[in-house]
């Protein structure tokens, strides 16, 4: 499932037992939302949770925000038949890990699929899994469990993760899919979070994924295209077809050799542009 040009550049998770935590966000400025049933909530919570996650998603107002409901386990079918009665945009499953999980899952639901991947086996396998099924949308890196099991630090830079994100973005762009990034560990690092922000763009991802509402509009600032960025892509088309209206494979701009393929993520981003404009 080629994901359409959609803002994904914030897309927050939010427990399932936490209605006053749903009600807040239909007023945050965030491109999507995770309703939680998995580690956030307790096990003898999980109950009240689906009912809550119900009766929220049933009253509507969530607008233009994409709506994701992450289950609890593979094979917890009272999750997949909460799933398949809301009014939803996806459904993402925890610690994929091979393909055969995503042939299950679109067996069990009628909504696209997510995954996360947090294993070094799902990270092995993500292109195999990003391949597994045309309902997938995307993939969501779990880098908090992933360094877990990979016994790995948290350092600034994530550089003993980079490896793991490098094979994530590949599996997901051989398949059209879309990529976030995991969420940053510490709640009181502003710096720490936008620098994992800028980071994120520069791999490849689409988004990424919180845990607090403060760090929305950093997210959405940084995850955007700026200014310049829109400001060159526009005259990178325009010089296209210019070039081509003159029978030209090649054109230039300031200074520049422009092809095909920088005129085909130059609409990207224009596309991009217009689509949160257009929220």
């Amino acid at each position: 499932m080629p994901t359409a040009i959609r803002p994904r550049r914030s897309v927050l998770y939010v427990p399932g037992d936490k209605p006053r935590a749903m009600e807040k966000a239909r007023s945050l400025d965030v491109d999507g939302i995770i309703f939680d049933l998995e580690d956030a909530v307790a096990a003898e919570n999980k109950g009240a949770a689906r009912q809550a996650i119900a009766e929220a998603i049933g009253a509507g107002s969530y607008g233009h925000r994409e709506l994701i409901l992450r289950v609890s386990a593979l094979d917890c079918d009272e999750d997949f038949a909460l799933a398949h009665a809301l009014a939803i945009d996806g459904v993402l499953l925890p610690k994929v890990d091979s393909p055969g999980t995503v042939h299950s899952a679109a067996q069990r639901t009628r909504h696209a699929i997510w995954c996360m991947i947090e294993t070094p086996l799902g990270v092995l396998r993500a292109a195999e899994i990003a391949g597994a099924s045309d309902r997938l949308a995307g993939f969501v890196a779990g880098t908090n469990d992933l360094a877990k099991e990979l016994r790995a630090r948290h350092t600034p830079d994530r550089a003993p993760l980079l490896t793991s994100l490098s094979l994530l973005l590949l599996g997901t762009r051989a398949h059209g899919l879309a990529a976030l990034d995991g969420v940053h560990i510490s709640l009181d690092d502003p710096e720490g979070f936008e620098a994992s922000c800028r980071q994120a763009v520069e791999l490849g991802f689409d988004g990424k994924t919180l845990v607090h509402p403060n760090t929305i509009e950093a997210a959405n600032r940084i995850f955007a295209p700026a200014a310049e960025e829109i400001a060159t892509a526009r005259e990178m088309v325009a010089a296209w077809k210019e070039a081509r209206a003159q029978g030209l494979g090649v054109a230039r701009v300031n200074g520049k050799m422009v092809e095909q393929l920088h005129v085909d993520e130059a609409e990207r981003l224009l596309a991009l542009a217009e689509a949160i404009e257009g929220r």
